[in-house]
């Protein structure tokens, strides 16, 4: 059976000396995991088309114990992420995410879409990276079923408060009047403020089109990503290796 389709490899594993595995996230087949021969031969017509953060248009030869690539051909390799250690960090980072989360078998256009638009961005530096991260955690795990209760308090549902706890262990935000009362109990709190609590709310409620057009003062962005990323090592129970690569690339506290 051959499947022919788009898809970005957001893994690659040399395999011998001259092949590759390669992870790829399709648009209608979800993860598929496929060897392409030779491909590590420089004159190999896969080579291009095999590597890490490729977006290809595959032909992809499906049997019972694996997956052979016949055909890859580029259609997009996002350049401007290879002279760079800290975005190249966080492109690998975003695939790393995206595989465990993303579907296998089954539809899977919503999950590519973010990941090519993402790295669209972090490539040609049109949006800040601490955004690009938090919109990209929040909206893999939102679409993965993970989608937080940013709607108002838990306690009173108000909506707008001076500052906002948001609570990654249960994924509920509290207005700091209630957060301070005896029965709201003391679950770890991220504190963000109303321009933060606005993004925050923006990334799992936006529609895809106005995903990535806001901005907020760099102060905002840092609490912003401490949510988001706090809210997914929540989740997932994990960390990454590629996360704590970019933040040591970057500067940054994990």
């Amino acid at each position: 059976m051959l499947l022919e389709t788009d898809g970005l490899v957001i893994r690659e594993k040399p395999v011998g000396e001259s092949d590759r595995l390669v992870t790829i996230l399709t648009r209608h087949d979800g993860v598929v995991r496929a060897f392409a021969r030779h491909a590590k031969r420089f004159k190999d017509k896969k080579n291009p088309g095999t590597g890490l953060l490729c977006y290809s248009r595959f032909v992809i030869f499906r049997g019972r114990e694996n997956n052979q690539i016949n055909e890859a051909q580029v259609q997009e390799v996002f350049f401007g992420l290879r002279g760079e250690i800290e975005a190249l960090s966080l492109a690998q980072y975003f695939c790393e995410l995206a595989e465990v989360v993303a579907p296998e078998g089954t539809e899977s256009e919503e999950y590519l879409r973010l990941l090519l638009n993402a790295l669209y961005f972090l490539s040609r530096k049109a949006r800040p990276r601490l955004l690009l991260k938090a919109i990209t955690e929040m909206r893999l795990l939102s679409l993965s079923g993970y989608m937080p209760d940013l709607v108002g308090c838990r306690r009173c549902g108000t909506y707008e408060s001076p500052r906002m706890a948001f609570l990654p262990r249960s994924g509920q935000i509290c207005c700091e009047r209630c957060f301070h009362t005896p029965e709201e109990g003391k679950e770890p709190a991220v504190w963000l403020p109303p321009g933060a609590m606005m993004g925050l709310r923006h990334t799992i409620y936006a529609e895809f089109q106005k995903l990535f057009a806001f901005t907020l003062p760099p102060e905002e962005q840092k609490q912003l990503a401490k949510a988001a990323e706090q809210y997914m090592f929540q989740v997932m129970q994990r960390s990454f290796d590629t996360l704590q690569f970019y933040h040591t690339v970057a500067g940054e506290e994990g």
